[in-house]
């Protein structure tokens, strides 16, 4: 793959120099202005001011000219989705919004549970089109890297339908799926043992396929009253690491308990955080898991949005991702979430686009993308606009113009990829 220079961009937020950790100005933020990129073997190999690079470059480099004013900005890092599923929840909605708890909810055989019913019944092609589908969704926002769960088939046939199904669809899309187990997600109501039970058979013969299958090497469980408690959840969670896999956590949404699981088996992730109060707060900030808020979870059910300021102010790393599923997070639209969840938890600019990108891949315990930096992925995203404050004024509706992934345009607004 050759090189290209990209450019010029009005302004180009690099995201360099701001911490991993903590609270954020937007006096921290380098913005490029006339700027260009310069690509070579799907990497950024220069960031600069355009008249030099292209000065440097023009004879070893396919030049791809904006001639607009735009603003260029890292792609986006969705690390939290649920897009593995089949059937619809609507129903659920009009019921939350008619009175009826989310755990109540599921208890009356809704919830979670109707998912994985309509999911069994899904056939694996079924699925690889959702999963296509949602993740070009995805893409128009500029995101260019997407975490999948399993979760809806919750038995060892079914989850492995569901990841193969992930792996498959990653054939068919550009931008980089990562898969995540989620058997753990509740106990099956069809499952006849203990919810200890139901981990230990998870464990032993799903955790082997997924090693030997390339399938995840993520395990992520839910820890809440309608799922699994801190007690279920040790032995699995112990036997996951001695296997290698990096451990991520739905927590604290209802009830805490599993932010606290989080930091004792030092999980790449705790998510949700609804719930959180001082004493959870003060653990993840003093820890190095990253507090994942879920905006549109709190939307879609009507609850408190995760505590980002507080977590921010004690020091955590926070990121913001969708939850795309279908009951409690159907929205799957990222940055009118985190920017809802920024004029509520009052996030600077910095903060939110620190949340949605190179914070984000530490979620997803990576380390080569979320800024723009020689070395790093050549994913960005590209807007028409002049001013990088637009993009979150705008709440979501200001869309990119052009998506680019390892240097390859995989999106441009009007045509389809």
């Amino acid at each position: 793959m050759g090189k290209k220079l990209i450019g010029p961009f009005s302004q180009l937020l690099s995201l360099t120099n701001v911490p991993v950790k903590g609270a954020l100005s937007d006096q921290q933020l380098v913005i490029k202005e006339h700027a260009g990129i310069l690509t070579e073997n799907g990497k950024i190999a220069a960031i600069g001011n355009y008249d030099g690079l292209r000065e440097n470059h023009a004879h070893d480099a396919t030049l791809v000219i904006i001639e607009e004013e735009t603003v260029c900005v890292p792609g986006y890092i969705d690390c939290h989705t649920h897009i593995a599923f089949a059937g619809n929840r609507a129903n659920d909605f009009a019921l939350r919004n008619a009175g009826v708890s989310y755990l109540e909810i599921a208890k009356a055989g809704g919830g979670i549970w109707s998912t994985v019913q309509h999911t069994r019944n899904a056939s694996e092609a079924e699925l690889i089109k959702n999963i296509i589908n949602c993740s070009k969704a995805l893409i128009k926002q500029g995101i260019t890297t997407i975490e999948v769960k399993s979760g809806y088939g919750l038995s060892v046939k079914e989850e492995l339908k569901i990841l193969r199904a992930i792996k498959r669809a990653q054939e068919s899309i550009a931008v980089d799926l990562i898969p995540t187990c989620l058997a753990a997600h509740m106990k099956p109501k069809d499952y006849e043992g203990t919810a200890v039970d139901y981990l230990e058979e998870i464990a032993s013969e799903l955790f082997p396929i997924l090693k030997e299958e390339q399938l995840s090497n993520r395990i992520d469980a839910f820890i809440e009253q309608s799922a699994f408690s801190a007690d279920d959840i040790q032995n699995y969670f112990t036997k996951a690491q001695k296997m290698g896999f990096d451990i991520t956590v739905h927590a604290d949404q209802f009830s805490t308990s599993g932010s606290k699981v989080a930091v004792q088996y030092n999980a790449i992730s705790a998510d949700h955080l609804e719930a959180s109060h001082e004493t959870e707060i003060k653990l993840l900030a003093d820890s190095n898991t990253v507090a994942v808020a879920l905006p549109g979870a709190s939307i879609g059910i009507g609850c408190a949005f995760t505590p980002a300021r507080k977590l921010l102010d004690q020091g955590a790393s926070l990121a913001i991702a969708t939850d795309w599923n279908p009951g409690s997070a159907p929205m799957g639209q990222l940055m009118t979430q985190a920017t809802i969840l920024a004029t509520t938890e009052k996030l600077s600019n910095a903060e939110v686009f620190a949340a949605i990108t190179f914070r984000a891949a530490l979620a997803l315990n990576l380390t080569d993308r979320g800024r723009l930096q020689p070395g790093e992925l050549a994913d960005f995203a590209i807007y028409k606009t002049n001013n990088y404050q637009n993009i979150t004024y705008m709440q979501g509706t200001l869309k990119p113009d052009q998506v680019w992934k390892k240097g390859i345009n995989i999106y441009t607004k009007g045509k389809e990829s």
